[in-house]
């Protein structure tokens, strides 16, 4: 069984590529790219066309339409404060063709096309619920990374003290220096919070949803809670 996977799917002016580099890797990348005006067809090398990560819960809302559970299903990706539309849909009641849009970029998948993507969805799927969910990694507060089995929350609290003043809070990881994380919370409010006012475990996963536990003051002084 190979680790990485890769197909394309061409047509006469666009192009899909479905890549999960790793089966340790808890998602897939979609890329679109088109043909020019030139007639030569976008790179990604030259920073062309689209690439999108798409997560586990993600492919299983894809499968249930690729398996006509579902005829059509949309969602939105953000990343750097840009939102892409993404979606996919059944032309009509005989579900022939599928139609997939990410942004600006349309792909239109035959009869064949569209069973060759379920079926490599689905191997996917079953191959990253395996090998990708049998350990979690996370970092304690120093920066060390350990691992710990995947039945343990993610969220692993483990505070310095019982005295210690800390609220829960949600958040994403957008950046991370040796003694900082960028965290990005509800309200699309950056800040950078030293490590040492963090007093949880944490997934370092960038645009992951997670929850954090943070020293009271550094949350009241930068107004997120009152």
């Amino acid at each position: 069984m190979v680790n990485n996977h890769s197909h394309i799917f061409f047509g006469k002016s666009s192009g899909l590529k479905i890549q999960s580099s790793s089966q340790t890797d808890p998602f897939i990348f979609f890329q679109c790219i088109k043909k020019k005006q030139d007639y030569s067809w976008e790179k990604s090398s030259n920073g062309e066309g689209k690439t999108i990560k798409i997560n586990m819960d993600e492919m299983v809302m894809i499968l249930e339409v690729l398996k006509k559970k579902m005829k059509s299903w949309s969602s939105y990706h953000k990343f750097n404060e840009l939102k892409t539309q993404i979606s996919f849909k059944w032309e009509d009641e005989k579900q022939q063709r599928l139609y997939i849009n990410i942004g600006d970029y349309s792909k239109m998948l035959n009869f064949a096309q569209s069973e060759i993507l379920r079926l490599l969805m689905d191997h996917l799927l079953e191959e990253k619920i395996e090998n990708a969910t049998s350990r979690i990694e996370l970092k304690d507060r120093s920066g060390k990374r350990v691992k710990v089995k995947s039945d343990m929350p993610t969220k692993l609290i483990q505070p310095r003290n019982q005295n210690d003043q800390t609220i829960q809070i949600e958040g994403t990881i957008k950046g991370e220096t040796q003694k900082a994380l960028l965290i990005n919370f509800d309200d699309d409010h950056k800040l950078w919070i030293p490590k040492s006012a963090i007093s949880c475990g944490y997934n370092p996963e960038v645009d992951m949803a997670q929850t954090f536990r943070i020293a009271t003051w550094l949350l009241r002084k930068n107004n997120l809670i009152t």
